[in-house]
């Protein structure tokens, strides 16, 4: 997908990673560079078309002569703006485009949205050619060459007129993609507190906390900002993206850092709670299992001896005779913490879909026997989820999945050989409306009523787009929850309870 011209930077202007992750943090809580979609922040200048900000793009230091304007045969490469910290989302980015709510399900409307970067230090002195062809490899050159034609790759703020441009240190590039977002849960993000502090809400399953892979206005910073009026907020934890629950964000910089020394001295209290495989002990189980990460890009982990020290205390509330409901105290605050101990236990979450998955072995990682290699266990990983067409489930599209986890008989959305002259053609076609319309495509990532009526530039559908080929089967609502709750935080003057969810009341039975 065009999308994939990018890599994931850090956390957004204005809300602030905290300094440790919660026990069932992960999926949308990592910021390792992947060659996927980037993880958009709300700053001025967005994630990049072409990869990560490089730290090369900051203001020439001392040692380094800058380029002369106007000498000969030299293209002026302007100095990297500064950035405003601290800038939230606002108006412009939540009228990129509109939502609607279908079959139990929240769906953004696909729209157009501008990646950005400064020239990475590894790219200076090799073409877009060569770029392209070497890093971002998920479509072939003739959908970049029609990308080009139809205005979409801009140098400088200036459109590319040819891929066998050089890039030089402070190039700034900017992609103009179609973004196609997965649905999530129509359930609503409930408030359960708000005073001059804090924000605190019960996030259902499914949503990203933050802007993350392919989601942006299917998040929770989004939605409060777009539905609640609720801006500029510090995030004080994170909860995984399928975990649902008790989600605290801060309304000031100083409120932030004070909770967050608070979780530095270990004076939070989390509980959660899940339902799990079998019958769990009666008595309290506590485990010290190191947790070592597997892949960042995956988001897969383990228990491993080379692994990070953690704990985690379990307490049995109920068994229905098939399933049991848990009580879960993480101690430490390790990405995923409470799924893989759970999984080490032989009692892993019941619905989990990558810790209770067939392809960790028969045994499914209990005792931490797992008879193969990371390798051969985070391509069983992904070959399961990709003949599911479920990858968001991993945080991942068909354009992250290098030739080590690539399974050559799924399906796939790339363009192939057989559409590059549709593709040329529609370039065209997009050149010669373009011509007659003097808005730019940038400028048209407006609500959908207000797109030109046309099957070239109307907002849902692009010819250039491999997505709005496909036809993809939406999820069942049900099949977007998975049965890890976070039920209460505590700290110094606070505390904040999430009611208990329905599977996990004690006659529940699987449907």
């Amino acid at each position: 997908m065009a999308e994939t011209l990018s890599t994931q930077v850090g956390t957004a202007g204005g809300l602030r990673a905290p300094h440790q992750q919660n026990g069932d943090a992960g999926g949308d809580a990592r910021v390792e560079p992947s060659l996927g979609p980037p993880k958009p922040a709300g700053r001025e200048v967005e994630p990049a078309p072409v990869g990560e900000e490089h730290p090369s793009a900051a203001a020439p230091g001392p040692g380094k002569h800058k380029k002369r304007r106007g000498a000969t045969r030299e293209r002026v490469v302007p100095p990297p703006k500064k950035r405003r910290t601290g800038v939230s989302f606002g108006d412009e980015h939540f009228a990129e485009t509109s939502y609607y709510l279908e079959g139990g399900l929240r769906k953004v409307r696909p729209y157009y949205f501008d990646f950005r970067t400064y020239c990475k230090g590894r790219w200076v002195g090799h073409s877009l050619l060569h770029v392209f062809s070497t890093e971002f490899r998920a479509q072939p050159l003739a959908y970049y060459e029609a990308a080009i034609r139809a205005g979409r790759l801009h140098l400088n703020e200036k459109p590319v007129q040819d891929l066998n441009i050089v890039l030089k240190d402070n190039d700034f590039l900017r992609n103009t993609v179609h973004r196609h977002e997965p649905p999530v849960t129509a359930e609503p993000i409930r408030l359960l507190a708000e005073n001059e502090d804090v924000v605190v809400v019960d996030k259902p399953s499914s949503i990203p906390v933050h802007p993350c892979g392919r989601f942006r206005h299917n998040t929770v910073i989004f939605i409060l900002g777009k539905e609640h009026q609720l801006k500029e907020l510090h995030p004080l934890h994170r909860l995984d993206r399928l975990t649902s629950g008790v989600l605290m964000f801060a309304k000031t910089a100083a409120v932030s850092e004070r909770i967050h020394e608070q979780v530095r001295d270990r004076q939070l209290e989390k509980e959660y709670v899940c339902r799990v495989e079998g019958e769990f002990p009666t008595e309290e189980v506590t485990c010290k299992e190191p947790i070592l990460v597997v892949s960042y890009k995956v988001g897969v982990c383990r228990v491993d001896p080379r692994g990070k020290p953690c704990e985690t205390v379990f307490q049995r509330l109920s068994y229905n005779g098939q399933s049991s409901v848990v009580r879960c105290r993480p101690l430490t605050g390790r990405t995923h913490q409470i799924r893989v101990h759970l999984q080490f236990l032989g009692h892993p979450i019941l619905n989990d879909p990558i810790y209770n998955s067939v392809a960790w072995g028969p045994s499914r990682g209990r005792g931490g026997y797992i008879p193969k290699t990371n390798e051969e266990l985070l391509r069983d990983l992904v070959a399961e989820h990709q003949a599911k067409q479920s990858l968001d489930v991993l945080d991942l599209c068909e354009g992250d999945l290098s030739p080590g986890l690539t399974d050559p008989t799924a399906p796939s959305s790339e363009l192939g050989k057989d559409n590059l002259e549709e593709l040329a053609a529609a370039a065209q076609k997009m050149e010669e409306v373009a011509e007659a319309a003097p808005q730019e495509l940038d400028t048209i990532a407006l609500a959908p009523e207000k797109a030109v009526e046309t099957d070239v530039m109307n907002q849902e559908t692009d010819p250039l787009c491999a997505e709005c080929r496909l036809v993809r089967q939406d999820p069942l609502p049900q099949d977007l929850v998975m049965f890890l709750h976070a039920l209460r935080y505590k700290g110094p003057g606070f505390e904040y309870f999430s009611p208990m969810p329905a599977w996990a009341q004690d006659d529940w039975q699987k449907d």
